[in-house]
């Protein structure tokens, strides 16, 4: 058993944060539990445990706060309770899931005194799902108590959120997570000096969760795990940046993934340094200010990406600007060329003679071919939409793309799509470009050469197919 499992809070007085403990102790001590809780905050903030916790409280044989000992506090604490329910909303939160539970939760607790359903991630539920939740929660049967975790509680209808009692999990203090963590190092005997132990608790983020998996680690791994820990060459990078290094700033990033360091930690490390910077005098501020939208627009695109680091080496290369050499500084996020069959320093050269930024010219079909090409290892859906589409016009900014099928272009034009095929087109073309789609009428006559622009078995076309329509 992991640590964090082995010393999750059994009872409201082991709750590390003073708010929730002293919110959940008043409402029990006044005798009207609600029939429907919403935890919110960030992960790792102790939710579920909380929710545990008073599933025991209204379940416990021996009417105490809570005993450990009778059956029911006992199966509650192995989750095999079977009138305790915990259910991911990501993975079941399709209204049939809902209707299914509604039915269920009618009947009567085959042994508890309360039939409690925990729903995590309750922001996941579908629109059919949440209506369907709702209906219960506006009558819900006297033995059922209904506890919803989120970390995004913005995302729930208003209805849903205006029938529960809203419990705020906020980040941890650090005086906190040393709290938590302190029962660890006691009970386990784990040697750790105080300034390896104050890094753990920087790194943590405000996660009782994180910090404790981060202690187990370091218990397992020594020095090793600490070196990971402590890796931070953010200063460096930020000087490299602003030298427009670009090769050196890339070689930066993958160094941090070499080193076990999320780039979602990497960038929260440039983004303290920069707000310190940002306060000091002696930088251009509006500099700084234009790097740190830059990077905080790549953050937000790391959860979604299909390799970590490829957000921040895009942000990277448009901060760089043109007049970097990627092909000579540093090779893409695969280590390999992005199509070996074309020289892209020459297609972009090419893209430049030919006009590609006068007004209303259209693309010319190596280029369109380069785009393609390099696409496709980063999101082959991508490329297979691409296939019903051809340029319809370029005024040196915004990429027009004629779209053959309605479903196509709104596919297209999803945010990720559309993020994703604006930073290929800006690494072909150089400079920034949007992306805009017309729906147009498909060529009568197919040319071959003008719809296959790039070559691929039928095996990948029917993945391709799969991915787009979540077959």
């Amino acid at each position: 058993m992991t640590l964090y499992l082995k010393y999750r809070p059994q009872n409201l007085d082991e709750l590390d944060s003073k708010s929730v403990r002293e919110s959940l102790k008043k409402i029990f001590s006044s005798g009207r539990v609600p029939h429907a809780f919403l935890f919110a905050g960030p992960k790792g903030t102790g939710k579920t445990s909380a929710a545990r916790i008073v599933a025991k409280l209204l379940n416990c044989e021996a009417k105490r706060v809570p005993c450990d000992k009778c059956e029911q506090c006992i199966s509650i604490m192995k989750g095999n309770n079977i009138d305790v329910v915990e259910i991911d909303a990501a993975s079941h939160g399709l209204v049939d899931d809902i209707r299914a539970l509604r039915d269920v939760a009618k009947l009567s607790p085959a042994k508890a005194k309360k039939k409690i359903y925990i729903i995590d991630e309750a922001h996941m539920l579908s629109p059919a799902g949440s209506n369907a939740l709702l209906k219960i929660l506006e009558e819900p049967p006297r033995h059922v108590v209904f506890i919803l975790a989120t970390t995004n509680p913005e995302k729930l209808i208003a209805t849903i959120r205006s029938r529960t009692t809203e419990i705020p999990f906020n980040k941890a203090t650090p005086e906190e997570i040393e709290h938590s963590l302190g029962a660890v190092i006691k009970g386990e005997k784990i040697k750790i000096d105080k300034d390896t132990l104050a890094l753990i608790v920087k790194k943590s983020s405000g996660s009782y969760r994180d910090a404790v998996k981060a202690l187990e680690q370091y218990s397992l791994e020594g020095p090793s795990f600490l070196q990971k820990l402590m890796f931070s060459n953010v200063e460096d990078f930020v000087d490299k940046l602003f030298q427009k290094n670009l090769r050196a700033s890339l070689e930066d990033v993958k160094k941090t993934v070499e080193a076990g360091v999320s780039m979602e930690d990497f960038t929260k490390e440039i983004f303290a340094y920069l707000q310190v910077k940002l306060l000091e005098e002696g930088r251009n501020k509006q500099e700084l200010i234009d790097l740190i939208e830059l990077i905080l627009d790549a953050s937000r695109q790391i959860a979604d990406s299909p390799i970590e680091e490829l957000p921040l080496e895009i942000a990277i290369i448009k901060w760089c600007g043109e007049g970097s050499n990627l092909e000579e500084d540093a090779p893409n996020q695969s280590g390999n060329e992005v199509n070996k069959s074309t020289d892209k320093k020459v297609v972009t050269a090419k893209a430049k003679d030919q006009g590609v930024k006068s007004t209303n010219s259209n693309l010319s079909d190596e280029i369109w071919r380069s785009i393609l090409a390099t696409v496709r290892p980063v999101n082959a859906s991508i490329e297979a939409l691409l296939r019903a589409a051809r340029p319809v016009g370029f005024d040196g900014s915004t990429l027009t793309l004629g779209v053959f099928y309605k479903f196509h272009k709104e596919r297209l034009e999803d945010g990720n799509h559309r993020r994703i095929l604006e930073d290929v087109c800006a690494q072909v073309i150089g400079g920034q470009v949007r992306v805009t789609c017309v729906l147009t009428e498909p060529p009568v006559k197919p040319v071959e050469q003008e719809t296959v622009l790039t070559e691929g078995k039928d095996q990948d076309i029917i993945k391709a197919a799969e991915e787009i329509f979540g077959v």
